[in-house]
């Protein structure tokens, strides 16, 4: 069984950008991209694999399919929200990036863009810690070995290959360090993510607890747990529980794609992240749109390039 429903977004949003900054690259087979510039995604919810499919009707409503059991449907659409960022007023960063004068027109080119969100904490966990000191191509392509070999597969009629659950906490925690390893993970990165699966199986680490504090704090929780880092708790904050007044220190890849953006104007990112205020984080955003606009992966399908990459 299928419905339709519709939710709507805060103006400006185009559903093709959230979804480039959301999936990295089209190689990302939990988050994508089809043909038809609609998004898709399998869920887990309840101990059940629900599929959505969402398009965009206009600039302010999204249809959104549901499969499967109806009874599930407004925690679909609400994890569907979270993950597309559709609630967030960006107005303030749209603001203060109109006077930064090599920042201002990439927020012209990616105007509707809104901040992407894991729809759990643990898959944040895990991709900020596979993407640890990694390149974006490197990183992704053990992502997609790990989602492969431990998460679940989902045919899905209408799409020609299969779409994938990102495997759960419980999961990993139980995997084998040979299992682990050999999806490209190194033995540090094994340890932390089964030290992350524990504590978020144990309830040591709790979303609700995070959420309730502020990011310093929550920086502090996070790093508690060995393997997790400042650059890593960051990462975990923005991409995982949309937190945008926080930026990621030290991150070379953004280093990189500020150099792309802003070529030879002068820059001192601690006055930059200043000047943005508190939706800083959206930065992280745009500099990985332009990077992918450089290399024309925006708005590629995801099915054009399954089959690539995975044993890059």
């Amino acid at each position: 069984m299928t419905q339709t429903y519709e939710i709507s977004a805060v103006q400006p949003f185009r559903l093709d950008l959230t979804v480039n900054a959301l999936r990295r690259l089209p190689t990302n087979i939990v988050d994508f991209l089809t043909p038809e510039g609609d998004y898709m995604r399998a869920f887990h919810a309840n101990s059940r694999r629900t599929v959505c499919r969402v398009s965009q009707v206009d600039e302010k409503t999204l249809s959104v399919r549901i499969g499967g059991d109806q009874g599930r449907a407004q925690q679909i659409l609400h994890l569907v929200q979270k993950v597309l960022g559709t609630e967030k007023d960006l107005s303030d960063f749209n603001k203060n990036a109109v006077h930064i004068p090599w920042l201002a027109p990439l927020v012209r080119r990616m105007r509707g863009v809104k901040p992407p969100c894991y729809p759990s904490l643990w898959e944040g966990c895990v991709n900020a810690v596979v993407f640890q000191q990694l390149s974006i191509r490197a990183a992704s392509a053990i992502t997609r070995r790990l989602i492969v070999a431990f998460g679940e597969q989902v045919e899905v009629d209408s799409v020609p290959v299969p779409l994938y659950v990102f495997p759960s906490a419980e999961r990993i925690k139980e995997a084998t360090e040979d299992g682990l390893r050999a999806t490209g993970l190194s033995a540090s990165k094994v340890a932390t993510l089964q030290r992350v699966a524990e504590a978020i199986v144990s309830g040591a680490l709790d979303a609700k607890r995070l959420e309730e504090s502020a990011s310093q704090d929550a920086m502090k929780m996070l790093c508690e747990i060995k393997g997790i880092g400042p650059w890593t708790a960051t990462i975990i904050l923005l991409r995982g529980m949309g937190r945008l007044d926080i930026f990621p220190p030290n991150d070379s890849g953004a280093l990189s794609n500020l150099e792309l953006v802003s070529g030879a104007a002068p820059m001192d990112s601690r006055v930059l992240l200043e000047a943005l205020g508190s939706q800083r984080g959206m930065l992280y955003f745009y500099l990985l749109l332009a990077r992918l606009e450089s290399t024309g992966e925006i708005g590629r399908p995801s099915f054009e390039r399954r089959g690539q990459g995975e044993n890059a």
